[in-house]
């Protein structure tokens, strides 16, 4: 087994690093993920553009795949995902983002995510999702290298 392969993880993932996102793993097949919506994410005034939640989800759903995968070596790729949207989220708001893995097969991991604003102490649902992602041996990328 490799060290700290969610550091490594981080280090290399540019569009968590552009966003402001920050992960948090515990337990493999779980996963948190912050961010906070700034300007740039906005589509209309004050308003965050849906395709940054859908970006925002498709981080937390395929952390928490990931998390799992790297126990075994393995990386992951998103296969599809389904969102549904619930509120909308504003410029400053604070994104909480927690993904959990239902199901992982030999070739195949399934994982669901629930979307919150952070507000006054409080977690306000806005989006929920799941996906499936495709798990394939990390020897065979160009990776393998780095999380040696």
């Amino acid at each position: 087994m490799f060290d700290n392969p969610i550091e490594i993880y981080k280090r290399i993932n540019r569009f968590s690093q552009e966003n402001g996102m920050e992960l948090t793993v515990e337990t493999p097949g779980e996963s948190i993920y912050r961010m906070i919506v700034l300007e740039k994410h906005l589509s209309s005034p004050n308003v965050c553009h849906g395709g940054v939640v859908a970006g925002f989800v498709d981080s937390v759903l395929g952390s928490a795949a990931l998390s799992l995968s790297l126990q075994q070596m393995a990386l992951v790729s998103t296969v599809e995902f389904k969102i549904n949207y619930f509120k909308p989220v504003f410029l400053g708001d604070k994104l909480l983002g927690k993904g959990k893995v239902d199901f992982e097969g030999k070739k195949l991991i399934s994982s669901t995510a629930e979307i919150f604003v952070e507000k006054e102490g409080k977690e306000i649902l806005i989006a929920k999702a799941i996906g499936t992602f495709n798990k394939y041996p990390l020897e065979k990328t160009e990776f393998a290298n780095i999380f040696k």
